[in-house]
């Protein structure tokens, strides 16, 4: 029979029922009778990674905590509160009955400590302090640089954190202030402006166009060298929409990285479809075929309604809002 270990190493064992009702009484029996100054809160934000993600290893990339660092806090917790919280398995870790029992506790905990920092945020002054902004790596490579570049020489004591990910980061748990999306982000509690809507076009180099033959209407991109995603099929789905009969095997280099996506289209390596703001970066590459209409993708600036009234982060996000607009028309 197997053996089904805690993160401490201990053999978690199978408990009656009502174990989670009365291991969450003795929980909440330490904690009272320890010093709160001297508990540690940064082990309830790793079991909460850890229970959410539902492995060491996927917690660590959501979160950016190390492994070891993850594993270390939820074992000295288990042995704080004196039971095991997870149980590992072939493909991570399963919460026991005492994880269950205080995933809701560790949840206010953890709001509680958000709407804190929230608290606190609002007394940082609208010249000076750190202001975290999260966008796609596209708009992080592409666009935002000279916005973020104009915003130091007009603010020169606001520190900018940038965080280039494809994921839509949680502005409610602050894993940035500010956001800059493609997609409209869902969160109720998210105050969000349309900035406008960003033009995507077919583009090549013209080392590319010299050599390739004639493009004179969209029927003609089959006899051409296309650049596509990988895994990603968001434009084999937008070819059928538009009634190209383009499949994967048409697309001669791919690539799921849209950073590289974009250097291939400037190295001349095909053609491929980006947003239009990025060819005035890439000498040398124009827009083609004016007549194919492809989809426009919105974007949108995202802020936590509550800390959208204090001054430092309503200033970067009036900054950003008043010079990204015309950024993506042009």
């Amino acid at each position: 029979m197997r053996r089904r270990v805690s993160m401490t190493g201990s053999v978690v064992r199978r408990h009656p029922a009502g174990y989670a009702e009365s291991c969450m009484r003795v929980i909440q029996f330490r904690m009272t009778q320890g010093s709160l100054a001297d508990f540690d809160w940064r082990l309830v934000r790793s079991f909460l990674a850890v229970l959410d993600a539902g492995s060491i290893s996927a917690a660590a990339q959501r979160s950016g905590a190390q492994q070891p660092t993850l594993s270390r806090h939820v074992a000295e917790l288990e042995t704080q509160l004196g039971a095991p919280l997870f149980e590992r398995t072939g493909r991570g870790v399963t919460p026991t009955g005492a994880a269950l029992a205080i995933a809701d506790a560790a949840r206010r905990m953890e709001d509680g400590a958000l709407a804190l920092a929230r608290g606190l945020a609002t007394a940082r002054s609208a010249t000076r302090g750190v202001v975290r902004v999260s966008t796609s790596q596209v708009a992080a490579t592409w666009l935002l640089p000279a916005v973020l570049a104009r915003l130091q020489r007009a603010h020169p004591a606001i520190e900018v954190e940038l965080v280039a990910s494809n994921e839509l980061t949680n502005l409610l748990r602050r894993e940035a202030d500010i956001a800059v999306r493609m997609v409209r982000p869902a969160q109720q509690s998210l105050i969000v402006r349309k900035l406008g809507e960003i033009e995507i076009v077919a583009a090549a180099h013209k080392s590319y166009l010299a050599k390739a033959p004639p493009l004179r209407a969209p029927a003609d991109l089959v006899g051409h060298r296309l650049i596509g995603y990988d895994r990603d099929d968001t434009i084999v789905r937008a070819a059928v929409k538009m009634g190209l009969p383009l499949s994967r095997g048409d697309f001669a280099i791919r690539t799921d990285d849209q950073v590289a996506y974009g250097r291939l289209v400037a190295e001349g390596a095909g053609i491929g479809f980006v947003a239009r703001y990025n060819l005035r970066h890439w000498p040398g590459v124009v827009a083609l075929l004016p007549a194919l209409a492809i989809a426009a993708l919105p974007c949108w600036l995202a802020v936590h309604r509550e800390i959208r009234a204090n001054p430092l982060v309503r200033t970067v996000y009036d900054f950003l809002a008043r010079e990204i607009a015309p950024a993506i028309r042009s």
